[in-house]
């Protein structure tokens, strides 16, 4: 190998290892390393900026935006209730998340729906007191078993079909094809996923949920004279299994019934007393048929999904204190609204009108989002804070968001537009139709992974262009011979090992011209080694630079680059294993 190759090598080497051994984030490893890769003179500038401009990343970037206004106008919430419901454990939650994640991303891109379910699934965790970490990559292992199942289901299977067809001029292989070794797969592997997490996966949560907040909420909430949740049971509409508060009683016609029934039926107009903490009186104002008890909300002039949610720390020259809620005018004073009080643990049974102020009280506010602004240096605060990502949603926009994303998936899958075109579509009309705000859409897009996926592209252009991919490929599949099988498994492996250091998409299109090369030399059918280099591309769960997906759910799951390893390795062995030997009985040599 040339001098440039050994030097891409050594780098390669260092970004593997400072990934393995320290706590350095991925987006810093992999710019560092094409940084040094372009300063050195490897790649030039035009080849370290080729990711940045890469169709898939920036699908991802407008993915998040799309996604941003389904959470926006409550189709998470709608999700996490319908879709994924009350868990009776960990290995159950596993199950009923893998299942429909499984069977949608056969027939969408993976890549949606990761992005589309992330921040359910951290909603749905926190929800039930289930460890975020031990369920974000079996979501993202999931994604990628359903895509192996269908033509469609990944963008690896499209583009090495497109090689195919360019290379034998016939029609290639049809949607289902792929099925015979796909669907074996995925069972396979969902089971494995089930059966070993609570071993090979950390129980790893933030430090803050591990504790009580000291800041106990009392809240009022009315059921919707003409919500969804009128007619049905407490557990029904989701609020027995709250994280972090409970449903205290229910004012129904003047009666008040405490210790409330999971069986209890909702009722239009019911008035519920909810106690806990802020992020769990966050969400309660984001459930669809839940409406805050005050009727001073409806009053402030802003849209509700154009406020923000505010804590402020009631000061002793407050000239409300002493004074109820009501009576002090807090609303025509301050222009917000309180939504819920917090006085030091003290459980406030008066309505949130009727309550008295004091000095030190927590007030949890619905205002506008200069109220921080003008009031952080109020005498009558002693702090203020905006929550982040805390604003009401547009319930009322929340069919036209999901037929905006129904829209995207219907004209991708169908062909009428690439993923791109569609992605970029549908981000632009959540923008227009103000499913979701232009500073949101700008807040919701995670820059981390879209760096991480830029800077793969460049250093896998360094690995190609110094002749180290092919040297390495190449020597991996002299050590076969001749034996057809022997080849078969040096392809799927070698594939494997660059999908798990450059992109999958990079390792396909690296390792076709070789197996469509090896495939000649031993007078063999090149299908079972295309099919070979399919799966091990699509199907990498060792790294979390293997796959797009893997990547996405890096940040949320509080992930380090050796729990993929732990669970990754016998993934990606299993899986492997299964299908070299079906591959051969599907297409014979």
């Amino acid at each position: 190998m040339p001098l440039e190759a050994w030097f891409t090598a050594a780098v390669v080497t260092a970004m593997i290892g400072t990934l393995v051994f320290t706590r350095v984030t991925a987006d810093m490893v992999f710019f560092t390393g094409l940084a040094v890769l372009l300063l050195s003179g490897i790649i030039t500038p035009t080849e370290a900026l080729t990711g940045f401009s890469n169709q898939g990343m920036i699908t991802v970037a407008l993915l998040y935006v799309v996604v941003a206004g389904i959470r926006e106008t409550g189709g998470i919430q709608f999700i996490v209730q319908n879709l994924l419901g009350a868990p009776r454990s960990l290995a159950h939650a596993q199950v009923k998340l893998a299942l429909p994640v499984t069977g949608m991303s056969a027939f969408l891109n993976n890549t949606p729906v990761v992005a589309m379910l992330i921040p359910a699934v951290k909603d749905w965790g926190n929800k039930f007191n289930l460890p975020v970490s031990r369920l974000m990559i079996p979501l993202s292992y999931a994604a990628i078993l359903g895509g192996t199942c269908t033509l469609i289901g990944t963008s690896t299977n499209l583009v090495v079909n497109g090689m195919l067809i360019d290379r034998s001029g016939e029609e290639g292989l049809g949607m289902f094809d792929l099925a015979w070794v796909g669907i074996p797969v995925a069972v396979i592997g969902l089971i494995f996923i089930v059966a070993t997490t609570r071993w090979l996966l950390p129980d790893r949560r933030p430090p803050m949920s591990q504790m009580d907040d000291p800041r106990e909420y009392s809240v009022e909430m009315l059921v919707a004279e003409d919500g969804p949740l009128a007619g049905k049971s407490i557990e029904e509409a989701g609020l027995r299994h709250l994280s972090g508060t409970y449903l205290a009683e229910i004012e129904r016609d003047g009666t008040v019934l405490p210790a409330v029934s999971p069986q209890e039926v909702l009722r239009g107009g019911d008035r519920l007393m909810f106690v806990g903490i802020v992020d769990s009186v966050v969400e309660l104002q984001k459930i669809r048929g839940l409406v805050p008890a005050t009727n001073q909300v409806g009053k402030l002039a802003l849209p509700r999904s154009q406020r923000s949610m505010i804590e402020a720390v009631v000061s002793d020259t407050c000239p409300i204190v002493g004074k109820t809620i009501r009576d002090g005018q807090f609303r025509t004073h301050y222009g917000a609204v309180v939504i819920a009080v917090a006085r030091n643990g003290e459980r406030l049974n008066q309505k949130i009108g009727d309550i008295v102020l004091r000095a030190g009280d927590t007030l949890l506010l619905e205002a506008r989002p200069s109220f921080t602004e003008e009031h952080r240096n109020s005498r009558d605060f002693f702090l203020v804070s905006q929550l982040e990502d805390a604003s009401p949603p547009s319930h009322e926009r929340a069919l036209l968001a999901g037929g905006i994303l129904l829209a995207m998936i219907t004209s991708v899958t169908l062909g009428w537009l690439s993923m791109l075109e569609g992605a970029m579509g549908a981000a632009g009309l959540m923008l227009l139709s103000r499913c979701c705000s232009i500073d949101t859409a700008r807040r919701s897009i995670d820059w981390s992974v879209l760096l991480v996926i830029a800077a793969a592209f460049g250093i896998g252009a360094a690995m190609e262009t110094t002749g180290l991919a092919a040297t390495t490929a190449k020597s991996i599949v002299d050590i076969a011979g001749d034996a057809p099988l022997a080849n078969l498994i040096a392809i799927y492996v070698a594939t494997a090992l660059f999908t798990a250091v450059i992109t999958n998409n990079a390792a396909a299109l690296l390792m076709f011209p070789i197996a469509w090369a090896v495939a000649g030399d031993l007078g063999v059918s090149v299908m079972p080694f295309i099919i070979a280099i399919m799966f091990a591309a699509s199907a990498s769960f060792a790294t979390p630079i293997g796959y797009q997906t893997n990547l996405m759910v890096y940040g949320p799951g509080g992930y380090r680059f050796t729990d993929y390893l732990r669970i990754g390795l016998p993934m990606n062995l299993l899986t492997g294993t299964i299908a070299v030997v079906l591959i051969p009985l599907v297409w014979a040599f």
